[in-house]
């Protein structure tokens, strides 16, 4: 069997701006831009989360939920530094690193360089010296496969460590409710739910005829992974073309300033990948989906060769107002780059990986 590590790092940019204004600490903290503008939260520290804040959440709503909250803005240049100080360390153990984005990354370390095998203990290690070497603390799934990883990751944050083995496996993907699967969002969590599948049990009593019939190519990865079985490998290699984010909306939406909003939040996600691989481009791609599932396509130069988050969504703002129906309700937006300018550390870049909503940072 493999031996998958999965890392994330607990309120990443909430934690750091913490580290480094000690005042903030046990405060509800949330990065992100103005709640007196159009900014979005990209994260919020614990404390902040207990009111309801979460990322992608509009400022203006966080301050509403949260109005003791100190708003704090991204330093994505400090976030980028003190990333890849992290992935030396994973990079100590093993070559065969996966980076996620700026906080989270997969490692298998089946063959590593300190002949260790007791994976348990590897990520135990790696948590202490994370701590020890930047002050943050991280939560770590392990398993057997990058899924289950991924779950163990989420069981116990923060400052969590699960092991998940074939013996265990099936009690806790059992007990997991749908939401809490990686690779279910909102919107098809919402699906089950109207179908009665609540939990992990209730979805491995589907077959997979239905789960195909209901969720087409995706029925045969859910029916899989609530098995314990994902063959998919950690990568540490891509060859970069383009790199794009988007979201899936659990409402449709018809309001321009709401739209625009979203492609903020988009523009800021896409920035902080490009920070984190050290890359700019200069082409922008909009891709806007209506409530009907027509699809339109779109794309602008840029004047240079950028990652700023602020040219990003200038461009995007310009293209989305240019082309979009106002009769028609949106239930997606996507933004991505190409013609990329990479430097050396390109290798790793993560290509089109969506964007739940639901999703935390």
């Amino acid at each position: 069997m493999k031996k998958i590590i999965h890392i994330d790092m607990d309120a990443y940019f909430a934690a750091i701006e913490i580290r480094e204004n000690p005042s903030l600490k046990g405060k509800c903290v949330i990065v992100g831009g103005s709640p007196h503008s159009r900014g979005v939260v990209s994260t919020c520290s614990y404390e902040a989360r207990k009111y309801g804040v979460h990322s992608g959440m509009s400022s203006f709503q966080a301050w509403k939920l949260c109005p003791q909250a100190v708003f704090v803005h991204s330093s994505f240049k400090l976030y980028g530094e003190i990333s890849k100080q992290i992935r030396e360390i994973f990079y100590s153990w093993t070559d065969m690193v996966e980076p996620m984005s700026l906080d989270e990354a997969y490692l298998d370390v089946t063959r590593n360089k300190m002949n260790e095998v007791d994976p348990g203990k590897i990520a135990r290690m790696i948590k202490d010296e994370v701590m020890k070497q930047t002050r943050l603390s991280c939560s770590a799934g392990v398993s057997y496969n990058k899924f289950l990883a991924k779950i163990g990751s989420d069981l116990n944050k923060p400052d969590g460590l699960s092991v998940i083995t074939a013996e265990n496996a099936q009690e806790i993907l059992f007990a997991l409710p749908v939401g809490k699967f990686h690779g279910i969002g909102k919107v098809t969590a919402a699906r089950m739910q109207k179908m009665g599948i609540k939990t992990g049990k209730d979805l491995y009593e589907r077959s997979l005829r239905e789960l195909i019939r209901h969720f087409g190519k995706a029925g045969h990865f859910y029916y899989n992974v609530v098995r314990g079985v994902d063959d998919r490998e950690v990568v540490n290699y891509w060859e970069p073309k383009s790199i794009s984010c988007e979201n899936t909306y659990y409402e449709d939406i018809g309001e321009l300033d709401e739209l625009l909003r979203r492609i903020r939040a988009l523009a800021e996600k896409l920035s902080t990948r490009m920070y984190y691989k050290n890359i700019q481009g200069s082409n922008l791609i909009l891709k806007i989906k209506y409530a009907n599932f027509e699809q339109i396509t779109r794309s602008c130069s840029l004047s240079e060769s950028s990652a700023d988050k602020e040219i990003l969504y200038q461009a995007a703002e310009q293209l989305l107002i240019s082309n979009w129906d106002p009769s028609r309700k949106v239930r997606l937006l996507g933004l991505g780059v190409g013609k990329l300018d990479c430097d050396k550390d390109c290798d790793q870049l993560e290509l089109d990986l969506p964007d739940r909503e639901h999703q935390n940072i």
